[in-house]
């Protein structure tokens, strides 16, 4: 049986003022967290890319309480087929990556191997869509400060589809390849 909170998840929309009213019931209620997190990661719920949006904004504030879930969320990362899902947890990778380069120690290694690997399918992934490639290549910039292979394979992949992509995942793949190419003349 769905909780209260639960149906409103469920009767949820992208809409931003909608998903700022289920973010802000978290912040008010971090107990809900546990909710939010158990829908969002279970990719058979048919509302869990509802959850995925709210835990987007949750998490943008307070990547931090994350901490709980890393094994799930990073075992899960795979699991996520609707585009909706994927674009908000490619940007919740980008903070989590982000927040690491901060605080080392807060992601292990097979957290780093799995955001590392869903990074790169979502970048090479056909259908994906520019937003979630976007995140997707900014996670593996900050990723590939410590891992030296990432930032080759990067490189080559921007490179390559570069041409085959629209105006807007040209831009932000050619932020990334200027901040490759000046982190390249400072080694």
């Amino acid at each position: 049986m769905p909780t209260p909170f639960q149906i409103e998840v469920a009767n949820s929309t992208a809409h931003r003022p909608i998903r700022d009213v289920i973010s802000g019931m978290v912040f008010s209620t971090p107990a809900l967290l546990a909710e939010l997190m158990e829908m969002a990661l279970d990719t058979s719920n048919k509302n869990h890319h509802k959850a995925c949006w709210s835990l987007e904004l949750v998490l943008e504030r307070h990547i931090d309480w994350l901490a709980p879930y890393l094994d799930t969320f990073c075992n899960t990362l795979t699991g996520y087929k609707h585009e909706g899902a994927i674009r908000s947890v490619s940007k919740i990778c980008l903070f989590t990556v982000g927040h690491n380069q901060k605080h080392p120690g807060f992601l292990n290694g097979r957290h780093l191997q799995h955001i590392t690997e869903a990074c790169f399918d979502w970048l090479i992934a056909p259908n994906d869509k520019v937003a979630t490639k976007a995140y997707a290549m900014r996670a593996l910039y900050i990723l590939g400060k410590n891992e030296d292979w990432v930032h080759p394979e990067l490189q080559r992949i921007l490179s390559e589809d570069f041409v085959k992509h629209t105006a807007a995942y040209k831009a932000a793949a050619k932020e990334v390849l200027l901040k490759l190419q000046s982190s390249n003349i400072t080694k």
